[in-house]
C-alpha cells in the first residue's frame, strides 16, 4: 500500500512517500481502508522529536481517520466488513498512524460514523472533539448555564469548545484574531467574540459576565497568562489547560485557592477507550443533530504529508495565522 512515512525524526523533510506492506488485522483489530485522515500539532511534534514516543520503523504518523471496515481480526467483536467507522489515539505510543491507504485498528478506539458526515467531517472532528469534550466534562463539569471562556475559538479544540458547550447550555466567550474568524464562531453560537488584536479582552469578559466572572476557562493556548485569568474567574471556577509543554507561567497562588479554583491538566491520549467513547457518542448524537459543525481549512494528498506538516508548524508555532480550521488528508 501507499503510505507517508519516516524512518527518524527531525524536520518536514524526513517524511517521505511511497510503498509499506498492507498491515494483517490481530487479535481485537480491523483493517481500514482510510478515506481520510486530519493532521494535529502533537503529529509535528512527535515527528520533531519534541515529544518522545516509540516509533516503529518505518513509522506512519497521524492520530485520527474515517473510512471502511475491510478485513476483522479474531476476537472482535461489534464490528464489521462494510462497517463506516471514525477514530484516533493512532500514530501514539508505539501505534502505526492513519497516513497510509489502510490502518489496523483496535476495534476499542473506533466509532460508527454517522450518515449525515462523510469521512473528511468524521476524521477533522476525531482528537480535536474528543480533547474538547474531555476537558469540558470529564475535567471540568461545564453544566448549562455555566460561562465559559475559550481562548481561540476558530481553532481545531477551539471551534469544538465553542459548539460543544453551546450544545450543553453554557454562555460562550471567546478570542479570536479576524473579522472572518469572529463571524465563524458566532455562527457556531458563541454569545461574546472579541478579538485579542484589538479588544481589551479583560474589559470585555468583566462587562459580558457583570463582573461575575467566568465558570469554566478552557486554555488552547502554549502560553497561558494566569496573571491574567484568574481575577477573570468565578469563584469555584475551573481551568483547563492541554498545551504548552515547555510553558513555565507565573501562577499567583493567592488569587487562587481563596476562590476554591481548580486547575486541570490533560492529554487525551491518558483517557481510557471508555471515556473515549463516551465522548464519541456525544459527538456522534451532535453531528446527527446539525449541532456539531467541523471547518476544514486545507486539503492534501497522503503524498504531499511533508507540506501540510510545514502549513501546521507555521500556524502552531509559528503563528502565522494563515490557516483556519483543520488540515485533512487523503489518499
Amino acid at each position: 500500500m501507499k503510505a507517508a512515512f519516516y524512518e527518524s525524526t527531525g524536520g518536514p523533510d524526513v517524511i517521505r512517500y511511497g510503498d509499506v506492506p498492507t498491515p494483517t488485522p490481530k487479535s481485537g483489530e480491523v483493517l481500514v481502508r482510510v478515506g481520510a485522515a486530519a493532521l494535529n500539532p502533537i503529529d509535528t511534534y512527535i515527528r520533531a522529536g519534541a515529544v518522545a514516543m516509540p516509533l516503529p520503523k518505518p513509522f506512519i504518523p497521524g492520530c485520527d481517520l474515517a473510512g471502511t471496515i475491510t478485513a476483522v481480526g479474531p476476537g472482535v467483536k461489534v464490528l464489521k466488513v462494510g462497517d463506516r467507522v471514525w477514530g484516533s489515539n493512532q500514530g501514539l505510543l508505539g501505534r502505526q498512524g492513519t497516513f497510509a491507504e489502510y490502518a489496523c485498528v483496535m476495534e476499542e478506539w473506533l466509532y460508527p460514523t454517522p450518515k449525515s458526515a462523510d469521512d473528511e467531517t468524521a476524521a477533522a472532528v476525531a482528537l480535536v472533539g474528543i480533547t474538547a469534550h474531555l476537558g469540558l466534562f470529564r475535567c471540568a463539569n461545564a453544566q448549562a448555564g455555566d460561562i465559559v471562556f475559550v481562548n481561540g475559538g476558530s481553532g481545531g479544540v477551539g471551534s469544538m469548545v465553542v459548539q460543544m458547550a453551546k450544545a450543553a447550555g453554557a454562555q460562550i466567550i471567546t478570542t479570536v484574531g479576524s473579522a472572518q474568524k469572529a463571524n465563524l464562531c458566532k455562527s457556531w453560537g458563541a454569545d461574546c467574540v472579541l478579538n485579542y488584536r484589538t479588544d481589551d479582552v479583560p474589559a470585555g469578559v468583566r462587562a459580558f459576565t457583570k463582573d461575575r466572572g467566568v465558570n469554566v476557562w478552557y486554555e488552547t493556548q502554549r502560553e497561558p497568562d494566569f496573571q491574567r485569568t484568574l481575577p477573570l474567574m468565578a469563584t469555584r471556577g475551573r481551568i483547563v489547560i492541554m498545551a504548552g509543554r515547555a510553558s513555565q507561567p507565573i501562577f499567583p497562588i493567592g488569587q487562587f485557592y481563596p476562590r476554591d479554583m481548580a486547575l486541570y491538566g490533560f492529554a487525551m491520549f491518558n483517557a481510557t477507550p471508555q471515556e473515549q467513547r463516551r465522548a464519541a457518542e456525544d459527538i456522534n448524537r451532535w453531528l446527527a443533530e446539525g449541532k456539531l459543525h467541523v471547518a476544514i481549512g486545507r486539503r492534501f494528498k497522503f503524498s504531499e504529508a511533508a507540506e501540510a506538516h510545514r502549513l501546521q508548524e507555521e500556524n502552531t508555532v509559528q503563528k502565522s495565522g494563515s490557516l483556519t480550521g483543520k488540515i485533512v488528508l487523503t489518499p
